[in-house]
């Protein structure tokens, strides 16, 4: 697939992939193109079995100011049937960052508001500047609802912080982002790409079948029982054992001793 809206860097020297969104001029907001783009991009990544880690990133000063306006002008005008089947568009987006099996690392080095919140918050790892980013989901401001990042939002922060952000719609800073748990790593302007590079380099470092199933866990574990979820866990665990890493990793512990 050819791309307009983003830039796709594979591994060369590392097994590190850079998905950057790429209309500055726009604030990296998103359209059905761009949508498209995200979406095929994680799903090829995923499968791509030089790519260990996977970094988000933006051109410009945003990082993504969720709806293009003309795009939220054209939804406006859709038949519910027409809007649904958009909305479910956004949620396959999401939905690809979200089940990647590889790791995913978010450089948000901007203001990350609505839709662009929300693709920050179905990455497993955010690193955000401290002096430039800001996250909000705007949402009900302009009479719309937060209903597909809403899900993710919740897992990812609990309800009553998730309840502040989703009714308030105020704008917090990458360190208060951090205090809620939105973000994981907060680092100065300067230091922001070295920090990036740092975790996905840790992240890269490991088992990619393991990240897989840990990822597959943490994704499935929410709304179980204690006694579903540990059967659940049982077996995932007996899946792991039989991993070719697994036997590696254990010839190569027993080795040491």
């Amino acid at each position: 697939m050819s791309y307009t809206g983003i830039l796709l860097d594979l591994p060369t020297d590392s097994s590190i992939a850079t998905i950057t969104l790429n209309r500055p001029d726009k604030r990296n907001a998103l359209n059905p193109t761009l949508i498209s783009e995200i979406t095929h991009a994680f799903q090829t990544l995923g499968a791509n079995d030089a790519v260990k880690a996977i970094v988000l990133a933006a051109n410009g000063k945003v990082f993504c100011a969720g709806m293009d306006l003309a795009y939220l002008q054209e939804i406006s005008q859709n038949s519910v049937m027409q809007n649904k089947a958009d909305s479910r568009r956004f949620h396959d987006m999401l939905s690809a960052i979200y089940s990647c099996p590889k790791p995913v690392v978010a450089r948000v080095q901007g203001a990350a508001i609505a839709g662009g919140c929300g693709i920050a918050s179905v990455c497993d790892i955010v690193v955000a500047s401290r002096e430039k980013a800001i996250f909000g989901y705007s949402e009900v401001k302009i009479g719309f609802i937060p209903a597909i990042v809403s899900v993710y939002l919740v897992r990812r922060i609990g309800g009553t912080q998730a309840q502040r952000l989703l009714l308030t719609a105020e704008n917090v800073s990458a360190d208060e982002a951090y205090r809620l748990g939105l973000t994981t790593h907060v680092a100065d302007d300067a230091d922001l790409d070295a920090k990036v590079l740092e975790v996905a380099q840790m992240l890269a470092a490991n088992s990619t079948p393991a990240i897989a199933l840990t990822k597959e866990i943490l994704g499935n574990l929410s709304g179980m029982s204690l006694d579903a979820a540990l059967d659940y866990a049982c077996s995932m665990n007996a899946i792991a054992r039989t991993t070719d890493d697994f036997k590696r990793g254990v010839a190569g512990f027993l080795q040491k001793m």
